[in-house]
């Protein structure tokens, strides 16, 4: 074998990852802009002998979850051991969901995030993972970076595709933007929800989006009380109004109350930009008084580390120890 291929990580090694949710769009940056969450999935990485793999997943729709290679996470572990030429290790994973599947909060991309990080954490010392490196290998596993670059950087994060791939700037919110996010019981596949929006739109639509996009970042940073004209947007929102019709009804019913709100990445959660904490209290009461539609509330925060990694042998080893 190769020296190359050897897996320098030692079995036992163990690293957390901390993951947040996103969401993508904010309404007009269709697959361009996207803000990080204080919602997370958290894991525990250890490193087995070679061909080894355990899995344990707990949490509202665990059952669905693979439990061998193709899980999501292992699948981007063995990605970026690849991508460095190096062997992965055997894997022990244990994770618990948090960030609610199908429901346009980012789940696949905190995903893949959380595989290419726990990677990072167990070949610490002896590759590095620099950001361009783990943006790219994010996109070429998500196909697009609008989830994927507020998972690993945190906050508003603007992404974007040149000669050199993907790229992106990391910028502040505004401390009065309060976001809110409506999670429905129902879930819509990523896949169907992005094939209803149309290849091509009218030019007035186009124009009317680049306004809105950059009248967004202007809100989300500096000036929150503009976010209600900053998200309209006409090149997907109504294009997907049809297959949940529960999620635009409500979208319609906050805006008409003056509420800044839209669908969170490709539905079916509406995410609510408040300006402030009192308008997202109201926003919840209105949306109790107006559905029979169950919708759980999330009263979040916006995320401003992104995803992280630690050692976690020394912690693994003393529970293990306290155990016996």
């Amino acid at each position: 074998m190769s020296p190359a291929l050897l897996s320098p990580v030692v079995a036992g090694r163990t690293v957390a990852v901390r993951v947040p949710a996103t969401s993508a769009n904010l309404g007009p940056g269709f697959d361009t802009l996207g803000l990080a969450l204080s919602l997370y999935d958290e894991l525990v990485v250890q490193a087995l002998p070679e061909g080894e793999l355990r899995i344990d997943v707990t949490g509202p729709g665990s059952d669905a979850v693979p439990r061998d290679e193709s899980h999501l996470v292992v699948r981007a572990m063995a990605y970026a051991f690849e991508a460095v030429g190096r062997r992965m290790p055997g894997i022990a994973l244990t994770s618990t969901i948090v960030i609610p599947h199908g429901r346009g909060l980012g789940s696949s991309g905190a995903a893949v995030v959380a595989g290419l990080l726990a990677a990072r954490g167990l070949l610490a010392g002896d590759v590095e993972f620099g950001p361009s490196l783990l943006l790219r290998l994010a996109t070429e596993l998500e196909g697009h970076p609008d989830n994927v670059a507020p998972a690993l950087f945190g906050g508003l994060t603007i992404a974007w595709m040149d000669e050199h791939g993907p790229q992106h700037k990391k910028l502040l919110v505004h401390r009065g933007v309060a976001p809110l996010v409506f999670v429905p019981e129902f879930v819509m596949p990523t896949s169907v929800a992005r094939g209803l929006a149309p290849l091509q739109v009218p030019r007035e639509d186009a124009v009317f989006n680049v306004s809105r996009s950059a009248l967004l970042i202007a809100a989300l940073t500096q000036s929150p009380e503009l976010l209600l004209a900053a998200t309209d947007d006409k090149l997907h929102q109504n294009y997907r109004a049809q297959a949940m019709p529960d999620t635009d009804s409500l979208v319609r019913a906050l805006r008409a109350a003056g509420f800044a709100a839209v669908l969170s990445g490709s539905g079916p959660s509406v995410l609510v930009l408040a300006d402030g904490p009192g308008r997202r209290l109201e926003a919840a009461r209105l949306v109790a008084s107006v559905t029979d539609t169950p919708w759980e509330p999330l009263m979040l925060a916006v995320d401003f580390k992104g995803g992280t990694v630690r050692d976690y042998t020394e912690d693994a080893s003393q529970t293990s120890t306290r155990a016996s």
